[in-house]
């Protein structure tokens, strides 16, 4: 049917009801977990999940690149929302940089009134912390180099720094999680515990799906679905890319850094 707008009224689509139905059931399963330690039904969901964001996130690449819905006005309200995702995310973490802040500059009694509190020794900000932050602004170089590459129609520096980018995520994933398994303090150990693994814990839950989606743009760039004008994927991957170095480096100034 031929429309007379530059918008793009969404078919009727199955997915979403059907992955509301599989979370619902994932937390119950989770809950399961917790109490019987039966992890099956939840691992199968979890699979489920995935599958379902798979076929969703297909119809919508098949809508923006071979049926051609996703007009400049379309790409707009979409850069829209997104925006308006990051600003939600930063308000995720701030929430958490607050309680940071709450309990470090006035330590109560069962801390022993200081920070760290009694008995925590904490990371030292320039081994494993430090690297992670140069590694992480040199991922914010190269993902930009492949923006101005995209820019430019040169695919080939594209892919380069799109895979240098990728690396470093996937590089930075396993240094935190080295830094987890021979960490001197564990999540029940104080308020310092619980503050810092929640907060980098899902700050590197960012890194990885920020990866997982630099990896789909390179595959979609190479299956030419990008072009110098209409590389909208890309460059909301982009977006999220910075956002996560920007919140490392508050994370890195406040928590390994002023809170030692």
């Amino acid at each position: 049917m031929k429309k007379n707008h530059q918008f793009h009224l969404v078919d009727p689509s199955p997915w979403p009801v059907i992955i509301s139905m599989i979370i619902l059931n994932y937390a119950s399963f989770l809950i399961l977990y917790f109490n019987t330690n039966n992890y099956i039904p939840m691992n199968i969901f979890l699979l489920l999940i995935l599958f379902t964001m798979f076929k969703w996130w297909n119809d919508i690449q098949r809508e923006s690149t071979f049926q051609g819905n996703h007009t400049f006005n379309v790409i707009n309200s979409m850069k829209y929302g997104m925006i308006m995702f990051i600003t939600s995310e930063v308000l995720f973490f701030f929430s958490f940089f607050w309680s940071f802040f709450h309990h470090s500059l006035s330590p109560n009694m069962e801390m022993g009134l200081k920070w760290p509190p009694m008995n925590i020794m904490s990371f030292n900000p320039l081994y494993i912390p430090l690297l992670n932050t140069i590694i992480l602004l040199s991922s914010g170089i190269s993902v930009t180099w492949a923006h101005s590459a995209m820019m430019n129609n040169n695919f080939s520096k594209t892919k380069k720094s799109l895979i240098i980018t990728i690396m470093l995520g996937l590089y930075f994933t396993f240094l935190q999680y080295y830094e987890y398994k021979y960490s001197p303090f564990c999540i029940s150990d104080s308020i310092y515990g619980s503050t810092f693994f929640i907060t980098t814990g899902f700050h590197g839950i960012h890194v990885i799906i920020g990866t997982m989606f630099l990896i789909h743009s390179f595959f979609r760039m190479h299956m030419l679905h990008f072009s110098s004008n209409h590389h909208l994927g890309m460059e909301l991957s982009i977006w999220y890319w910075h956002f996560v170095d920007v919140v490392w480096l508050f994370l890195y100034m406040t928590i390994y850094w002023w809170g030692k």
